[in-house]
């Protein structure tokens, strides 16, 4: 089922482009999903599963690029980045690793990602970047409360642990 939810969730992944982010270039984007043109086969999939969710849980599942689309040697292929989230435990129930090729059917061979495509793919790196720096600035600052509540109230030299009712 895990695999289920990926490929559906993947298939959603190209439908926000071509909804939310390159209306432009709809039909071409709902056309990779399909198996007439240039569209898209699962090379491989690697999933490292967490626990095993039980019915009526909900989930989420979430899809990000594994490295900048530009950066990849080979213009035929990317890889993504799956988390399956349950909802009732509130913690990913696998992660996924996919590996994609761009592929025409009419020519029954692999074939470069459609410009279009690239491009979409490089403002979601973008957006991917931004979005790591501004969390990790976050993180840093939370651990600095953190760490100054720490050392104004238990941290210093003088500090002595109360171990409670066990000392007794």
């Amino acid at each position: 089922m895990y695999v289920r939810y990926a490929e559906t969730a993947r298939v959603n992944f190209m439908r926000n482009f071509a909804t939310h982010m390159d209306p432009a270039n709809k039909k071409a984007w709902m056309n990779l999903v399909g198996s007439t043109g240039i569209g898209l086969i699962l090379r491989s999939i690697k999933i490292d599963y967490k626990f095993p969710m039980k019915y009526p849980d909900k989930i989420s599942v979430y899809h990000k690029l594994v490295q900048d689309p530009s950066s990849q040697v080979d213009k035929s292929a990317f890889e993504l980045q799956v988390v399956i989230l349950s909802e009732t435990h509130q913690r990913p129930a696998a992660r996924c690793h996919e590996d994609i090729v761009t592929y025409n059917y009419r020519q029954a061979k692999k074939t470069p990602m459609p410009p279009f495509m690239m491009e979409q793919f490089q403002k979601a790196w973008a957006l991917q970047e931004e979005a790591k720096k501004t969390w990790q600035q976050r993180i840093l600052e939370i651990e600095g409360r953190v760490r100054t509540l720490e050392t104004d109230s238990w941290d210093h030299e003088d500090a002595v642990e109360d171990k409670g009712s066990a000392n007794k």
